[in-house]
């Protein structure tokens, strides 16, 4: 059985195993993509054997393709459909019955990251700001690893290159004309209050991929007028990807088990905090809900990263927050007005 790259998400086999072991071109008979290069199926083995071995039977479980697709966002349901995706699974583990099998993560496959992420956090909300002893404990014991957090950020890493070419950034116009330039990129340092990613005197740059989720982002009323300025980025920036680990993180590139399970364990901290930086935050408790992702990109710019993407919760398109404002060139600047704004309810908070 034939397969190409575009048949699975995953960055790892997309960039390097499968190109590294394709041959003839042509079209896939899984995913139907044209002209592309094909591997045959089982020379995936290897890699498919290390991650499905974090998974053992149990009455209780599921069959290993919904494993893949829930901890690994696998395969991709607009490319390739989920019986093709099993047929093509079993080809490569050369194993129907594996594929048949029930199956749960082993019990190494669960970390307690997240959970200590939990602690960390409302720490540094209402009790230790600075200094926080469930991160640098006194007695010298590890409570909330920040090496491990260094460790995993390669995995989400993306270069501007890979982005949208044009950012935007959006102010409500209180003039006639449109701000000037001066006026439209980040807050001095005497003015600039806390963000989801800043704490307050220390701007970054907060950058849209489109002038519609710019606008969003600043809660326009309908009858405002909207002053929305263009950006170009440089394109030799590190982010660190936080809008889906789970397609960003690759199994298939560590070497043993282990690495793969905790791993497993880690990506759910991952994707957290991705829902972090996204989550609409009532702008009166802003100022202390947004201190533990403030914690945390502090973090990520001294592991010399020079930024975060992140999916926006009010706009189609995705953020950026730029750790040096100085990082983005100014463009055109236009007024557009808002015409309606649009509301969907949902149940209370719990």
């Amino acid at each position: 059985m034939l397969c190409c790259a575009r048949c699975f998400n995953d960055p790892y086999l997309c960039d390097e195993s499968v190109p590294a072991r394709a041959g003839e071109t042509g079209t896939c008979p899984q995913c139907d993509s044209p002209n592309v290069r094909l591997v045959e199926a089982v020379a995936l083995k290897e890699e498919f054997e290390v991650v499905a071995g974090i998974y053992e039977p149990s009455d209780d479980g599921r069959p290993l393709i919904d494993w893949f697709q829930e901890d690994w966002a696998l395969f991709d349901p607009d490319w390739i459909d989920l019986s093709k995706a099993t047929l093509l699974l079993a080809e490569i583990l050369d194993d129907t019955e594996l594929i048949r099998r029930k199956l749960v993560p082993t019990d190494a496959s669960s970390t307690q990251m997240l959970a200590q992420w939990h602690s960390v956090r409302a720490e540094l909300k209402h009790e230790n700001r600075f200094f926080p002893k469930t991160v640098y404990d006194t007695d010298g014991e590890i409570v909330f690893d920040l090496d491990r957090i260094e460790q995993l950020l390669p995995h989400v890493q993306t270069s501007v290159s890979d982005l949208p070419k044009s950012w935007h950034r959006a102010r409500i116009q209180e003039e006639s004309a449109p701000y000037k330039a001066e006026k439209m990129g980040a807050p001095p340092k005497d003015r600039a209050t806390h963000g989801r990613a800043n704490p307050a005197g220390i701007p970054y740059l907060y950058l849209a991929s489109d002038a519609q989720t710019a606008v969003s982002e600043i809660r326009p009323h309908p009858g405002e007028v909207a002053c929305v300025a263009e950006f170009s980025v440089k394109d030799n920036l590190s982010l660190a990807d936080l809008r889906e680990p789970r397609r960003s993180v690759s199994p298939f590139s560590l070497s043993s088990e282990s690495e793969v399970a905790k791993m497993r364990g880690d990506v759910s901290f991952l994707e957290y905090f991705g829902e972090e930086l996204t989550r609409p935050v009532i702008p009166q408790a802003a100022a202390i809900d947004y201190i533990p992702s403030q914690f945390l990109c502090e973090f990520i710019k001294n592991c010399g990263y020079d930024g975060v993407t992140y999916r926006s919760s009010v706009g189609p398109g995705i953020n950026i927050a730029l750790f040096d404002p100085t990082s983005a060139t100014i463009g055109d600047i236009v007024s557009l007005n808002v015409n309606s704004v649009t509301v969907e309810l949902g149940g209370a908070p719990t």
